[in-house]
């Protein structure tokens, strides 16, 4: 790996590069169990930490509100999770249905052959190093203290 001591290029150009390239490694594997990417991180955060009020999930998951909601639709649509009143009239709980924690259950099995060749491609010691290095960015960067706490996938 090489070592510069001044940034060189567009920090964001080369996350989002990276980003894109890892998202469609994960893709692949999670597609076989009928899930986007995407899906699958929303879906195991509701199973993990669900029932939960929308605003905590997309904090929990450093998504703004709208974009919570738009994700949420095929999967509430697909039966996996339900957006039902929550403790008042103004409040809403998101929970997974048995159908959900048995797709998330199936994405797991995926993303976990996804994980393992990552790790086999980019070597182990480098992507825990990857692992510090974006927690670290991750605490410096968070504004409302929801951190890199999230939920392991």
């Amino acid at each position: 790996m090489k070592t510069a001591t001044t940034p060189q290029g567009c920090t964001n150009l080369k996350i989002r590069q990276l980003d894109r390239m890892v998202s469609r490694h994960y893709d692949r594997y999670v597609g076989a169990a009928g899930l986007k990417n995407t899906q699958y991180a929303l879906l195991t955060h509701v199973v993990k930490l669900g029932p939960i009020r929308p605003g905590d999930l997309a904090r929990r998951m450093q998504m703004d509100a709208s974009t919570l909601t738009r994700n949420l639709q095929p999967l509430v649509a697909q039966g996996w999770v339900t957006v039902a009143a929550g403790d008042d009239a103004r409040s809403r709980l998101v929970e997974a249905t048995e159908a959900g924690r048995a797709k998330q259950a199936e994405g797991q099995r995926a993303w976990k052959a996804a994980q393992l060749a990552l790790n086999a491609r980019l070597g182990v010691e480098q992507v825990a190093a990857l692992h510090v290095l974006l927690d670290a960015c991750i605490a410096n960067l968070d504004e409302d203290g929801a951190g890199a706490e999230g939920v392991s996938l």
